[in-house]
């Protein structure tokens, strides 16, 4: 039995990625990007088993999915795993992704927000759409997530999917990811002609996409989970604002403890990842 080379994983998470010109442009202009090769097999399986075990041993959903909401079926949702395992700490103070995440913006540094595990159960239903920068108050559009799948995910998985360039397009940004977001948006998105990426995501393919880009994913029909982890990260220096609806509150509380409105929060959960 062969033993693994944590040395060289823990390594490879802090090697440079190199992006184009091209696509720091195309990043900009869109609003998100798909890189492919970012993180290599071997590493997948290493964390993701990791990020994986953890799932499993603080899910807290119980309920059958004929009972659950339609946020509740999309996925099961686990936050800040980096504080509960050394491994996935490992995975999200990634040098690597965060250095991408700071070029694509074309800002000097980055923090991180949260991280989360997105993890969409066998006939787990649709991720409706939404902005994932209603729920931070944080006053400019310099914020990203990185959505790294630990499996090759086809489109009967529900691999994220984008609406081309809608980062720029103000409505619906009142709107929380719900049936309400799903209706009004689809719509919305629709008649503003936004073309729509659902392209499958190859192993060790990852996307990033801005705070403000409308997103969202179909049902998972396949018979296995689709496992996701995401990191979020914003400009270092990016400042807090007076929370505008419930999800900044609770976002204040549990994620920039003790930061103040008008000032960049620099919290003890909010490491700078980069430079």
């Amino acid at each position: 039995m062969s033993t693994i080379d944590t040395t060289s994983l823990r390594r490879k998470l802090d090697e440079p990625y190199q992006l184009t010109s091209e696509q720091i442009e195309f990043f900009q202009k869109n609003g998100y990007i798909k890189l492919k090769q970012v993180l290599s097999p071997d590493l997948i399986d290493y964390y993701g088993e990791e990020i994986t075990r953890k799932v499993i041993e603080l899910n807290t959903q119980t309920k059958p999915m004929s009972q659950r909401s339609t946020y509740e079926k999309a996925f099961l949702q686990i936050m800040n795993l980096w504080t509960k395992s050394q491994i996935v700490k490992e995975f999200v103070f990634s040098r690597r992704l965060a250095k991408i995440a700071a070029e694509l913006m074309g800002v000097r540094g980055v923090r991180l927000y949260h991280d989360q595990a997105l993890y969409k159960e066998p006939s787990g239903g649709i991720t409706p759409w939404h902005a994932d920068q209603y729920y931070w108050p944080l006053a400019r559009p310099t914020t990203c997530t990185v959505w790294i799948p630990l499996q090759y995910t086809p489109l009967e998985m529900g691999p994220l999917a984008f609406a081309v360039g809608s980062q720029n397009f103000e409505f619906g940004r009142d709107l929380e990811i719900s049936d309400e977001s799903e209706e009004k948006l689809q719509a919305a998105l629709k008649e503003a002609n936004f073309p729509l990426d659902e392209l499958p995501f190859d192993l060790g393919e990852v996307s990033y996409h801005y705070g403000w880009t409308y997103h969202r994913a179909g049902p998972n029909t396949s018979t296995d989970p689709r496992k996701v982890m995401t990191i979020i990260y914003y400009e270092d220096g990016n400042t807090m604002i007076a929370p505008r609806n419930k999800a900044h509150e609770a976002d204040w509380k549990s994620w920039l403890p003790g930061a103040k409105i008008g000032e960049p929060p620099a919290t003890h959960l909010n490491p700078l990842l980069y430079p």
